[in-house]
């Protein structure tokens, strides 16, 4: 596809379009996604395709935002605000960091800052869907608590983008770098324990 231009033209098979790519990009990944395949799934032509995103990446980043909406959304349906921290924070923890570690995450991540500096509104929506939107779910918890005198935080969204930065410690960049693909779950769980632990020990009330 072309890279002169990313913008999104919306239309009557837009939705059609996504869906499609949705479908192959989560089976075959990024580069595995092949243009062709995309249009197939979607039942639609190449040109048409084209005519809606103008660049592979571009595609691969609404899909992207989507797809992280979405999984923040069945999360939060499931997170009960009224459990203590030492109770949600590590599930909280552990859905943060398996998500930045799988394979769509870590395309996620690649594409959006390796085209943020020619695309500014790639890796605006990379942010906006992303980090932004946990700092923001996770601040409404953390003021809940605040408020019930469970933690003691002055700045909120600071504390919550802290705990979401403990969660990446070390296995980040090492699945980044590839210095190790196959990171366990006693590892993980090493991570999050650690994180919940710091975040506790800073913000936590001693009853």
């Amino acid at each position: 596809m072309s890279d002169t231009h990313p913008a999104i033209k919306k239309g009557r098979k837009f939705d059609q379009v996504v869906e499609g790519a949705r479908i192959v990009f989560l089976r075959d990944g990024f580069e595995g996604a092949s243009v062709d395949d995309i249009a197939r799934e979607a039942g639609v032509s190449k040109a048409t395709l084209y005519s809606y995103f103008p660049d592979k990446r571009v595609l691969f980043l609404e899909i992207a935002a989507q797809e992280t909406r979405r999984q923040a959304d069945a999360f939060e349906e499931r997170m009960d605000e009224n459990l203590s921290p030492d109770a949600l924070l590590p599930n909280v923890g552990r859905k943060i960091l398996d998500f930045i570690l799988s394979d769509f995450g870590q395309a996620v991540f690649r594409i959006a800052v390796s085209e943020s500096d020619r695309f500014p509104e790639l890796g605006r929506k990379y942010y906006e869907s992303g980090p932004a939107l946990v700092t923001k779910r996770l601040s409404q918890y953390l003021a809940s608590c605040t408020a019930r005198g469970e933690l003691a935080i002055d700045d909120i969204e600071l504390a919550a983008e802290q705990f979401a930065e403990l969660c990446k410690v070390r296995v980040q960049s090492m699945r980044l770098f590839q210095a190790c693909c196959d990171i366990d779950d006693s590892e993980k769980q090493k991570v999050i324990d650690g994180a919940v632990h710091m975040f506790l020990c800073c913000y936590g009330v001693r009853k």
